[in-house]
């Protein structure tokens, strides 16, 4: 009987017959192989598994606990929800590089050693950067070579910080970084800051995303920074420069998020804020932090989804994503304002959605660690996230100034895609137990408290007024906001121009004086050389070597054999041995 089914091989494996499959069959496909993932998941006994040798190196493939198993459960679900949005593609090269996204993220999740955990964390790199090549065009290509340029420095980082751990430790399971931060501890932390969008590491996400394809950006916005956010919670926990570093995440995002005109834009740096409180939560470390880091992982990969899906099918259905370009769509468009605003208002954490029972979990775990200053921030930066995400961008998105648009609601697929990710943030949100349950810790926190539910309310009825008062002043412009990407496209730009035109034309300098004198000297010498070798040295050598020959020619000639002759010749030896003698003597 097989003890484990691991969910990232139905994924990876269930990829190859895509291409083969057409019709109905390929959609009955593309919908049973996360279902079988979801029940592999939900049956998973916690344990190890597939524990072998390698290079001298315990490997574990799987290591499934109760961290690993919330991860897991979300990424299923939201992989079968986002193959429903994804049914109406006939092309199967989005529906594979999906596939191999979710397989590679679970591979990440129940990775029990740092090699797996590597070959999982490139090849998700890769699988996510062809949902943006397919989007095709300048701009989209160019997007994703800076997002696998990142990723692939990222990927260098991390792998770096693996060697010099196993190293030192002897070990490349993965677990805790224990024994205080090192190089090799940096290394891996930098890698994993990365793939989380930590500021200054957070660019690569706001410029990728919006130029993914429709279906793709829904996949991205799940996968790659809420595995980012497990695996620090797993190697990281208590990390105190997290603490700071996840604040400052989920105030940068919500203060560049009002400055963006593009609607995917927008909701991408709406996920560097709310991966904030998760990446704050993992640092503060504690039992109801980590509850909370989690929890709001799994609520926000389904809420983001669900804004994600909502932009995606207006832009599908009117070729527009900027809010400067949009506005009256509610009359063409009622069901996809309802279902968007559902994700709006979990993101915004009103009472009775998703949001509202996890994100305030990390919000407390902050206040019962006597971290005023980040409770402040944190509370700060959800306001700021209704006033963007729940109000600003469907405001101008689906009323606001009407353009006169032709826009109908999109695919039934796309419509029920969004429904399931709907009904999931509102049963969340009324029923927080089950969710409570998976937790990696026991659940000691009630959201539905008097106190918690006026302070919420109050804080986003005075969002909304601030936003009524304002709302010119809130205007989108069509302009574009500079970021930390800034750096690596003008470094790129100036190290190409240094390599085309001062290195290319030092080499070709170098080139042609090595070509017009330094090699014809060479050449001349290496002649010269040749003649003195064949002329002198072999002929030194080869007159000596004849003389010798002579030489024992003569001698082998004196060798007669006869007794008297040698005799005489000793005589004669010895009479010159003595007129030498005598003369020296004298």
């Amino acid at each position: 009987m097989i003890d484990f089914v691991h969910p990232a091989l139905l994924f990876i494996l269930g990829a190859l017959p895509i291409p083969f499959l057409k019709g109905s069959i390929r959609k009955a496909y593309l919908m049973l192989i996360p279902a079988l993932a979801i029940l592999a998941v939900l049956t998973v006994q916690p344990g190890s598994y597939g524990a072998a040798e390698f290079i001298g190196q315990e490997i574990l493939i799987a290591k499934v606990d109760k961290l690993s198993i919330v991860f897991a459960t979300v990424f299923t679900i939201m992989a079968l929800i986002g193959m429903v949005y994804a049914l109406h593609l006939t092309g199967a090269g989005e529906h594979v590089a999906a596939f191999v996204y979710a397989g590679s993220a679970l591979g990440v999740v129940f990775a029990g050693d740092y090699l797996t955990l590597f070959l999982f964390w490139e090849a998700m790199a890769f699988a996510s950067a062809y949902l943006v090549f397919a989007q095709g065009g300048e701009q989209a290509i160019r997007a994703a070579f800076r997002y696998l340029m990142v990723h692939i420095t990222g990927g260098v980082a991390l792998l770096g910080g693996v060697i010099l751990h196993g190293l030192a430790t002897g070990s490349l399971l993965f677990g805790p970084i224990e024994g205080g931060m090192d190089v090799a501890a940096y290394l891996i932390l930098a890698g994993f800051m990365l793939n989380a969008a930590v500021p200054p590491l957070n660019a690569w996400l706001t410029d990728a995303y919006p130029e993914a394809t429709v279906t793709g950006a829904v996949f991205m916005s799940a996968f790659t920074t809420k595995t980012a956010v497990y695996v620090l919670a797993r190697a990281f926990p208590g990390t105190e420069l997290l603490i700071w570093l996840g604040t400052i995440m989920a105030l940068y995002g919500v203060i560049y998020a009002v400055l963006e005109n593009d609607c995917r834009r927008l909701l991408a740096y709406h996920i560097v804020s709310q991966v904030g409180y998760m990446v704050a939560g993992v640092g503060i470390g504690t039992e109801m932090a980590v509850n909370g880091a989690s929890s709001h992982a799994f609520a926000h990969i389904l809420y983001k989804a669900l804004l994600f899906m909502g932009a995606g099918a207006v832009i599908y259905v009117t070729g527009r994503r900027k809010l400067t370009e949009l506005g009256g769509l509610y009359r063409t468009m009622p069901l996809t304002v309802a279902l968007y605003m559902v994700g709006a208002f979990a993101i915004s954490a009103f009472p009775f959605f998703s949001g509202f029972v996890t994100k305030s979990m990390v919000v407390a775990a902050a206040g019962q660690d006597h971290r005023a200053l980040v409770v402040l921030a944190l509370t700060m930066a959800s306001s700021g996230t209704f006033l963007h995400t729940g109000l600003k961008l469907p405001y101008y998105m689906f009323f606001g100034t009407d353009r006169k648009l032709e826009a109908r609601e999109p695919p039934r697929n796309m419509l029920v895609a969004m429904g399931m990710a709907a009904v999931l943030c509102i049963a969340i949100g009324v029923f927080p137990q089950p969710l409570y349950a998976l937790l990696p810790h026991p659940v000691d926190f009630e959201p539905y408290t008097g106190v918690h539910i006026t302070e919420s309310l109050g804080i986003l009825m005075f969002t909304a007024l601030g936003f009524v008062l304002f709302l010119r002043a809130l205007d989108p412009e069509n302009t574009i906001s500079i970021d930390t990407d800034w750096f690596y496209r003008k470094g790129a730009r100036y190290f190409m121009w240094l390599a085309e035109k001062p290195l290319a034309r030092y080499e070709k300098a170098v080139s042609d004086i090595s070509e017009t004198a330094v090699l014809p000297f060479l050449h001349g010498t290496a002649r010269a050389g040749l003649r003195i070798d064949l002329n002198g040295v072999d002929a030194v050598v080869n007159g000596v070597a004849r003389s010798i020959l002579r030489g024992g020619g003569a001698l082998r000639q004196l060798q007669t054999g006869v007794v008297t002759h040698y005799a005489l010749a000793m005589i004669v030896g010895v009479i010159a041995a003595i007129a030498v003698f005598a003369v020296v003597w004298r």
